[in-house]
């Protein structure tokens, strides 16, 4: 639409021109030398416009509209008629010139346009190869510190494993002092059973470090309420460090749901610990149970600063910590159990203004169903030299 307006409008100057040409008298030849000269400007800008057939349509127009301008010399003899039918061969001359470098520029545009498009192209290949390198270059750090973590939990493993044994041993000792209705009864009982979960823990790592297939064994469920409620109770000490106000919201759905107690206590632990380091003196966390599709969401809130946007997309990687002091491994092992039984961690804002990680558990029939297919897939996986 654009190029026919642009084409009209030179087309209407062109007939101005020839009709100045008509109407103006012919002993008036400066006025018609000016006409011719004015000649030239549609014919270069229909050249570079249009390239080589704008400049001849215009230039072949121009020489149409010249016509009147030639009657008049028809009379003055052939040198002086020729030397204006010149004008006429100066006028294809100058379109067809301009049309062709005009047509030539646009073909090197054309040609410029096409290389920096291939240019950016290959510079978004390199930016995305470069990514990929240091993504490649950050696992294999990853996967270094891992592997050096490994041993030295093997080791560390190892070293636990008797000391443990003496304080169970010393425990059991204390625990015959209280009768079963001692107040102080139900902490020797826990202790027990947090000195088993370590235990298990321990014996997991030497297995993994060995390259022995991990034995889950029979595993016995508790309901959630129970856990989420020794969980509190291994924590209190914490808490009144720092005055925090503690919340657990709980529903009667959470007394029948069986969970895996022991790694669930792991993954609660891990959450509400790095709640506690967050949150300033007298602070707030919250624990609240709800229920989900056909299973519950174990949501830990607190009001402290909260996760930067920077640190979501990572916050579940290994090593990557926003305490001076932190391991960077808490969240990471926390977000691999509860995966490894068909739940999720989510993080999200805290209706409190800080964090807020939602824990979803489906039923344990899902858990022990998985659970199962794991250990499947790691028996058969075995190869017949390992035993």
């Amino acid at each position: 639409m654009v190029k026919k307006l642009l084409f009209g409008s030179l087309l209407m100057v062109v007939v101005g021109i020839g009709l100045l040409h008509f109407f103006t008298p012919g002993h008036l030849g400066f006025y018609h030398d000016t006409y011719r000269r004015l000649s030239y400007f549609p014919i270069v800008m229909g050249g570079i416009w249009f390239g080589v057939w704008g400049g001849l349509a215009l230039a072949v127009l121009s020489s149409i509209a010249f016509i009147p301008h030639l009657i008049l010399y028809m009379g003055h003899g052939p040198q002086a008629y020729h030397s204006e039918l010149m004008e006429i061969v100066l006028y294809l001359a100058a379109g067809l010139v301009t049309g062709m470098i005009a047509s030539r520029e646009a073909r090197l545009r054309v040609k410029y346009q096409q290389l920096s498009e291939k240019l950016e192209k290959s510079y978004a290949k390199l930016h995305d190869d470069s990514a990929l390198l240091l993504e490649l270059e950050e696992q294999l750090g990853a996967s270094q510190k891992l592997s050096a973590l490994g041993q030295l939990s093997a080791s560390l493993a190892h070293e636990i494993k008797n000391p443990l044994s003496s304080i169970k041993g010393t425990a059991e000792i204390l625990l015959d002092e209280f009768a079963a209705d001692h107040p102080k009864r139900e902490f020797g009982d826990i202790l027990l059973k947090e000195i088993d979960r370590l235990n298990a823990t321990v014996n997991e790592v030497l297995q993994y470090s060995r390259g022995q297939i991990l034995q889950r064994g029979e595993v016995v469920t508790e309901p959630l309420t129970e856990v989420l409620l020794r969980v509190g109770r291994l924590l209190e000490s914490y808490l009144k460090k720092k005055a925090i106000i503690f919340n657990l919201h709980l529903i009667s759905e959470a007394g029948s749901f069986g969970v895996d107690g022991g790694k669930l206590s792991q993954v609660f632990l891990n959450i509400i610990l790095n709640a506690i380091d967050a949150v300033p003196e007298k602070g707030r966390i919250e624990i609240e149970v709800r229920v989900e599709g056909k299973g519950l969401v174990v949501e830990i809130a607190d009001n402290g600063p909260g996760v930067a946007p920077t640190e979501r997309e990572n916050i579940f990687k290994p090593f990557v910590s926003g305490k001076e002091q932190g391991t960077g491994l808490g969240l990471p092992i926390s977000s691999k159990i509860v995966e490894s039984y068909g739940g999720e961690i989510r993080l999200a804002e805290s209706r409190l203004g800080g964090a807020s990680f939602a824990v979803f558990l489906p039923p344990f029939s899902v858990f022990s169903s998985i659970a199962k297919f794991e250990d499947d897939k790691a028996v058969a996986g075995r190869r017949p030299e390992d035993g």
